[in-house]
């Protein structure tokens, strides 16, 4: 008889949760009916002949805490059902059912969790808080530990708070700045300049300072040149300045004029990045066709002063005035491009145009195959840069993404990442995150870096047949 009854209960408390449609208590509901077999089958009975469709609930998720209690009180107040009841098939104590009941009318519906703290901690924040911000305008430059320490040199009686948590005190109050994390420095190279005494040994290549043609558009010209011969190889005005569209248009220069040996540009996107070397993809990009990056110093345009100089002069004969389109003011590019490089003459080059010295270089466009040793590790990288060593991710940097690099162990917890012949930092085992890049020191560049051909050869090139 009381099997029977509990049935019946059952399957009137399940068959309003149907009827009513509330999915948080038919999952409190149903994780209780499971317990019981006859009551499960009663309870599916039920929902069969409601025609309840799964589907609207499925697959299932955890139920939170506020959801779990929310359902148990409109189980409560809307079934007619005792609050006995109610406990029993929510799989909770009677004393804990009345105390959510007592606390829904006293606070709402929304029952959210309390604080944890006891009684003694809310008293000691509220006795010290005051005092703590009072002592640190007085000392605005002591920390927690010397605030502590002038806390109980000024009120004797305690207890005093600990230093991590006037520390946290301080930190909820807004009265301490955030130490910038420095990532932890890797070994040290001394990067030469790179001199360039032939055509297509250095080429530089920069962005020209954008101004506006006449209808108002912006107009941002990519400008690449041979060092050695004064050679223009490129003017080109871009829409887009991302990495994607620099690396087009240098796929193309690269097919038409062949790929040089090394590239001197500046620290700017999207020639710069933060990671090793201050590499960005499309630096990573040149390094796998074989050529070497040559990064100016930070703010110090003077080490491609010539470049600088170039478009110093395009500025001068070609955008005062503007021209009224973007198309005529490429037009105006294209003719400078060809004056200068056929009928301007250098005196550097013993008064003959560039184009009386410079050859296209005859390195093809293609990448390079490197091989490392076979003790060595192979990983490659996550879009993002990352690889995973000793079970933990480590950046290697966001240019390196989805790249091969060889880690080579020179002791049991340190080990060399290596890209090609390029070494790019070192992992330790005690790191967590990022990798222990490079530092770079860069010789100062002077103006015989890039000495005339004229002066090495002692006389000025013939000029072309």
């Amino acid at each position: 008889m009381v099997g029977t009854q509990r049935h019946g209960e059952h399957g009137a408390l399940l068959g309003w949760v149907v009827r009513n449609s509330v999915p948080s208590a038919l999952g409190v509901l149903c994780v209780s009916l499971c317990h019981n077999p006859e009551s499960s089958r009663l309870g599916r009975r039920h929902l069969a002949s409601d025609r309840l469709h799964f589907s609207r609930w499925m697959p299932w998720k955890t139920v939170k805490k506020t959801e779990a209690r929310r359902a148990f009180l409109e189980l409560y107040w809307n079934s007619g059902l005792s609050l006995a009841k109610v406990c029993r098939h929510c799989g909770v104590s009677r004393k804990t059912g009345h105390a959510l009941v007592r606390r829904a009318e006293k606070e709402g519906w929304i029952l959210r969790d309390r604080s944890h703290r006891t009684k003694a901690a809310v008293a000691l924040h509220d006795r010290w808080v005051s005092r703590l911000v009072a002592m640190r305008r007085s000392h605005p430059f002591a920390g927690a530990a010397k605030l502590r320490w002038h806390l109980q040199q000024k009120f004797r009686l305690g207890p005093w708070p600990g230093v991590r948590t006037l520390g946290r005190w301080l930190q909820s109050a807004g009265l301490t700045a955030r130490r910038q994390r420095h990532p932890r420095l890797g070994p040290a190279l001394l990067v030469p300049s790179r001199p360039a005494l032939a055509p297509n040994d250095v080429w530089t290549i920069d962005f020209k300072g954008w101004f506006r043609s006449g209808d108002g558009r912006r107009v941002c010209p990519l400008t690449a040149r041979d060092w050695a011969c004064r050679f223009v190889l490129l003017v080109r005005h871009m829409e887009r300045t991302t990495e994607e569209e620099v690396r087009h248009i240098l796929t193309r220069l690269f097919r038409r004029y062949g790929v040089p040996r090394a590239i001197r540009t500046d620290n700017g996107p999207p020639f710069g990045g933060a990671g090793p070397y201050g590499w960005s993809t499309l630096c990573v990009w040149w390094v796998q066709l074989g050529i070497e990056v040559v990064h100016g110093r930070p703010g110090c345009p003077q080490d491609n002063a010539a470049h600088e100089q170039m478009h110093q002069v395009l500025q001068a004969e070609t955008a005062k005035p503007a021209a009224p389109t973007v198309a005529a003011q490429q037009r105006r590019f294209d003719r400078w491009r060809e004056k200068y490089n056929r009928r301007r003459p250098h005196e550097s080059l013993g008064m003959h145009p560039p184009i009386a010295v410079y050859r296209p270089s005859p390195r093809p466009l293609q990448l390079q195959q490197w091989h490392y040793p076979k003790d060595w590790e192979l990983k490659r990288t996550d879009p993002r840069g990352r690889l995973s060593w000793r079970n933990r991710p480590r950046l290697i940097g966001a240019a390196f993404g989805r790249q091969l690099v060889a880690l080579k162990l020179i002791h049991p917890d340190v080990a060399e990442v290596y890209f090609g012949p390029h070494l790019l930092g070192e992992l330790h085992a005690g790191d967590h995150t990022a990798i222990r890049a490079v530092r770079c020191r860069h010789s100062k560049p002077g103006n015989k870096a890039a000495p005339s051909l004229q002066s090495r050869k002692g006389r000025g090139p013939s000029p072309l047949p």
